[in-house]
């Protein structure tokens, strides 16, 4: 099959083993990326940590130190590449995919590699799923620029490469699946679905080979809850709901007060406040796995974990509010496990004798998770991916209901990610006619039986005319007036004369989708578009009008 044919098959919203065998290679493209990420901060972690993200083996003057250096070398960084490269992860991707079918600018990537890789290597309280996303994102965006693909199916690519990134990040490819549909795409369609799952799964299988198939939540023990423990546990999600406003509300509030300062010193400020807290509390650095690790170990030390569940919280606000490179969601798991854990201690009085710490501290994890991200099937599919426990599914479900509700409806809670989106200016809603004409190539709908005619002279467009099918386009094309529709004009036809009327054509790569043919005609209501090979914009591929474009939206919406 020849590139021109693939481009022409791949502009059409349907399933193929094409646009599948294109979502295994964004998965490949961006686990490849990842893994890279990943040993970046395994390697130069390894140079001085006993364990990775095990900040307490260092000396206290080293914890206060290496935030302060990382931040630094990011501000550096950002002011070489130039500071409006630094719209970075999972909030940035959304804006993108929606606006611009996934097309990534490269030093953003940059930025987000190197940025990303040194925080968390010196110990913020940031997740390394905002890269992994970011970077995913751009490998498939890459493969999607370089084959010249239609941008429907770059749109797909971008879901493709972050579900990889997704399932890269937390070995969890079923959960990346339903959080690109949940919280990127915010749709399912099976012509979707299908790439994307075989691009997580892709990412998972190669991320196992280098890292092991153990997740972060193994070493926890699951044991089941009998059904006295069902009313506290629906306490316990209107808690979670309550602190993950609070969490959302806090971190808008940092990011809108330290908007007018310079970046520069908002980085240093947010290196000096890790510094700070990882020189009392050591295990409130990293991405999580230190709170969780403490968690395991110290299930009834209330004290310990409160400081810590404190610190950890200060640390990731200041940390994201302030802009460092980094996700939200690996703290966010390690919080909720904090937080589950402490909720546990009552919960041992409703089974003495039996630990239910592990199972609270993911019940707590799937509860924060899913009412920050307004992601509640996501996070239910986390957990059980992560636990490999059928004992989970019941409480978790309860959990993640009365947690996510509250949030909504007691607090008016909105995804973080919007939040952000919002405040920064980036725009992430489309129509809903626009939304479905962004699934369909304009190569599948263009009209490509047409005459073109090199000349301005009118008795000659008059003989063309009149040569030509009556249900042929006409395109005429001169210096001076570009590319024009002609057609008879039988209002302005006089006695014994012919009139011949034209309508300006504006041009279209045959890359772009329908909804971009829209945004073109839909003021006039009228018109239509020619479509030019993106290679040789001399190239006429096609025309389309403005009543094919209606005729879709109103009797094929549906379908698409």
């Amino acid at each position: 099959m020849s590139l021109d044919t693939l481009r022409r098959r791949l502009a059409i919203p349907k399933t193929s083993i094409q646009l599948c065998l294109l979502g295994i290679a964004a998965g490949l493209i961006a686990a490849v990326l990842i893994i890279l990420f990943r040993l970046s901060i395994h390697f130069f972690q390894g140079l001085y940590l006993t364990a990775a993200d095990n900040f307490s083996s260092l000396s206290e003057a080293d914890r206060v130190v290496l935030p302060v250096m990382a931040a630094l070398f990011i501000a550096v960084f950002a002011d070489m590449t130039g500071f409006k490269h630094y719209r970075l992860g999972i909030p940035f991707v959304i804006h993108r995919i929606k606006h611009h079918y996934g097309q990534m600018p490269i030093w953003n990537t940059a930025n987000q590699f190197f940025g990303g890789a040194v925080a968390l290597i010196c110990g913020f309280s940031v997740g390394r799923e905002g890269p992994s996303v970011h970077l995913g994102a751009t490998g498939a965006s890459i493969l999607a620029e370089r084959m010249h693909l239609p941008l429907n199916a770059a749109r797909t690519l971008g879901g493709c490469g972050v579900a990889a990134g997704i399932a890269a990040s937390f070995n969890t490819p079923l959960a990346a699946v339903i959080f690109v549909m949940e919280v990127v795409l915010r749709e399912y369609k099976v012509h979707i679905f299908v790439p994307i799952m075989l691009a997580a799964v892709t990412g998972a299988l190669l991320t196992q080979n280098v890292f092991g198939t153990d997740s972060e939540l193994a070493l926890i023990t699951i044991n089941p809850l009998s059904g006295w423990h069902y009313p506290f546990l629906v306490l316990c999600g209107a808690a979670l709901g309550a602190v993950a406003f609070a969490f959302n509300q806090n971190l808008m509030l940092i990011i809108r007060t330290f908007k007018s300062i310079n970046m520069f010193p908002r980085l240093l400020l947010a290196g000096l406040i890790a510094g700070g807290i990882g020189y009392l509390v050591p295990e409130a650095m990293g991405s999580g796995m230190s709170a969780i690790t403490q968690a395991l170990q110290s299930p009834d030390d209330i004290q310990l974990l409160t400081t810590i569940l404190i610190a950890k919280l200060l640390a990731t606000l200041f940390a994201i509010g302030l802009g460092i490179p980094g996700g939200l969601i690996g703290p966010v798991i390690g919080l909720g496990v904090v937080m589950g854990t402490l909720m546990s201690f009552f919960g041992q009085w409703i089974s003495p004798g039996v630990d239910v710490s592990g199972t609270y501290g993911v019940l707590g994890m799937a509860g924060l998770l899913a009412a920050t991200l307004h992601a509640p099937l996501a996070a239910l599919t986390a957990v059980m991916e992560l636990t490999s426990s059928p004992q989970i599914i019941v409480p978790a479900m309860l959990v993640i209901s009365t947690a996510y509700v509250t949030a909504l409806q007691v607090f008016g809670n909105r995804s973080i990610f919007l939040q952000q989106l919002d405040f920064q200016g980036l725009p992430y809603q489309v129509s809903p006619a626009t939304e479905a004409l962004q699934k369909v190539g304009i190569m599948a709908e263009m009209e490509e039986d047409f005459k073109l005619l090199y000349s301005d002279d009118k008795e000659q467009i008059k003989d063309t005319l009149g040569a030509v099918n009556s249900q042929t386009p006409l395109i005429v094309y001169d210096e001076q007036n570009g590319y024009r529709l002609a057609e008879y004009d039988l209002s302005l036809t006089g006695e014994g004369s012919v009139s011949i009327s034209y309508i300006p054509l504006q041009g279209l790569s045959n890359q772009a989708t329908l909804a971009d043919a829209f945004d073109i005609l839909k003021d006039k209501r009228s018109g239509a578009v020619y479509v030019y090979n993106r290679k040789d914009k001399q190239q006429i591929m096609g025309i389309l009008r403005w009543d094919q474009l209606r005729n879709i939206i109103t009797h094929r919406q549906t379908l698409l």
